[in-house]
């Protein structure tokens, strides 16, 4: 069995960037037996041959049980009331000739962040007249990002974070369930997405949001992560991460703003303008 766990962890590390510690046998176990047997398959040995013989949707559902996807709307609301009294402002001012912005929620998971932002920044409708507002929202799991595109979330998942106002204005009822009304659903482009991926392909964006994500990788992949993520922003553009998670002593590209240290910039764009007013949660 150890020689089964530590090939499924090389697995998981090649295909997700998801670093197991070693002691972890026992979930690899309760989250990877039950997609074992769904396959018809006996145990994980046999799960890893069938990995290792190129089966991609079996891989799909590994990674799918393996990850994380932990969220809910407004998480930590800190960085969405910022977004909406500094951030925007400055990227509206700053973009005020070609009056476009691009949003990017990496590792999105079933779509709360992102419908978060959309209600945000539809509540600020009368700003943004005559604005192209685009917001990409990826996460690696197929799974998470099919729910996320339909906008379906339960009693449990609507009372978490999501303001009564703001259920009663974008939802409507869907027999048990809760759904995001079509016109806040076609704001967003969900896409199935892996941060080990190049990022080129996705252009710049104004704004990106990766939160609680890197926690998960090993010290080599947020460095490599983080190094592609400042390509993929704009000079003058924010990057926001969680609150357990920093760029000291991974990144030469980023710095903290000295009083909100979860809200990131470029470096050299922070020392050309000090007097950006730059905020975090």
């Amino acid at each position: 069995m150890t020689s089964t766990f530590e090939s499924l962890r090389q697995f998981l590390y090649e295909h997700s960037g998801l670093a197991l510690e070693g002691d972890k046998l026992y979930l690899v176990e309760s989250r990877l037996l039950p997609i074992a047997r769904e396959a018809g398959l006996p145990d994980l040995a046999a799960l890893l041959k069938r990995l290792q013989a190129g089966d991609r949707d079996l891989g799909q559902s590994v990674v799918d049980a393996m990850t994380t996807n932990e969220t809910f709307f407004f998480r930590d609301r800190a960085p969405f009331e910022k977004f909406r009294t500094v951030m925007l402002p400055n990227l509206l001012a700053a973009r005020a000739a070609e009056r476009r912005l691009r949003i990017w929620c990496a590792a999105c998971s079933t779509g709360q962040e992102p419908y978060s932002l959309a209600m945000l920044l539809d509540d600020e409708a009368r700003r943004l007249t005559g604005w192209h507002v685009e917001i990409l929202a990826t996460d690696l799991s197929r799974r998470a990002i099919e729910s996320a595109r339909q906008g379906l979330y339960s009693q449990f998942e609507v009372q978490r974070g999501l303001p009564i106002t703001m259920l009663l204005r974008y939802f409507q009822r869907a027999g048990e369930r809760w759904q995001i009304n079509e016109f806040l659903r076609s704001r967003i482009n969900f896409r199935e997405f892996n941060l080990m991926s190049d990022f080129r392909s996705l252009g710049t964006f104004d704004a990106i949001f990766c939160r609680n994500v890197l926690l998960y990788f090993d010290v080599a992949t947020k460095r490599d992560i983080l190094a592609r993520l400042a390509r993929a922003l704009a000079p003058d553009g924010f990057l926001v991460m969680g609150s357990a998670e920093t760029v000291i002593g991974l990144s030469q590209a980023f710095i903290p703003h000295q009083e909100h240290p979860t809200l990131f910039v470029h470096k050299a764009t922070q020392r050309q303008r000090p007097e950006l007013m730059l905020v975090a949660n």
